[in-house]
């Protein structure tokens, strides 16, 4: 038994660890950076989460309002500072191309499906705190969560025009979690990550005399964003 032992640590101490000490480990210099910057490429798929008014009960024209998902792309800054050995505090604002449809089904004049598109040019202003895990060779894990302020700069909310009209508020504000993966290469981070960012406030614009503006009630915002984080 002890002839066995010994063999197993003279397996464990000439086997595993020289296999371990030839994974090279990059950028080990960069856990006790204090700050440190990156760039955001992502895409998302947003939608309105949809409350009815009591006027849809009502109308005798409009059977079905219902919100559509639709896919949009982002574009940002990251920058990121150490607060501690397994947290941080991120600030990534990002350009968000959005389009968060309704789907109406009318009965008149006439009976028709309609899709009205809502498109969005958002400045987004996410603050969050990042917490990460040990590395595992070049490898790290991490979540996040946080608060945002966004401002849509292709709001609608002031323009007079035809009834068709969905106006939309200017502003929003929100919360954002969501989890990703470091992989440390010799002069850089790859970090894919997936969040949720939604919106608190109600959207909406609410005017009578807009027939597909009166049967809602509230919109909320909600986004599903795949993002792609190159550090240095």
């Amino acid at each position: 038994m002890f002839h066995l032992l010994r063999y197993a640590l003279i397996f464990i101490v000439c086997g595993v660890l020289p296999a371990r000490a030839q994974t090279q480990m990059n950028m080990l210099e960069h856990d006790a950076k204090p700050y440190y910057f990156g760039i955001t490429l992502a895409a998302n798929q947003s939608y309105f989460k949809l409350e009815h008014s009591p006027a849809f009960l009502a109308d005798d024209s409009i059977m079905v309002a219902e919100p559509l998902k639709t896919m949009g792309f982002n574009l940002g800054l990251l920058a990121n500072a150490r607060l501690s050995e397994h947290f941080d505090l991120r600030f990534n604002p990002q350009l968000i191309f959005a389009s968060k449809n309704l789907y109406y089904r009318e009965t008149y004049p006439k009976p028709q499906d309609t899709d009205k598109k809502i498109e969005s040019i958002l400045l987004s202003f996410p603050l969050q705190i990042k917490f990460k895990s040990d590395r595992i060779g070049n490898m790290r894990v991490y979540t996040i969560a946080g608060l945002k302020y966004d401002y849509d700069l292709a709001s609608n909310a002031r323009l007079r025009r035809a009834e068709d009209l969905v106006k939309i508020k200017k502003s929003d504000y929100g919360y954002e979690a969501g989890a990703g993966f470091e992989f440390y290469f010799e002069s850089f981070i790859f970090a894919p990550e997936f969040k949720i960012s939604n919106g608190f406030g109600n959207v909406h614009v609410k005017d009578p005399n807009l027939r597909y503006s009166n049967v809602v009630e509230k919109l909320q915002s909600r986004m599903i964003v795949f993002s792609i984080h190159l550090e240095g």
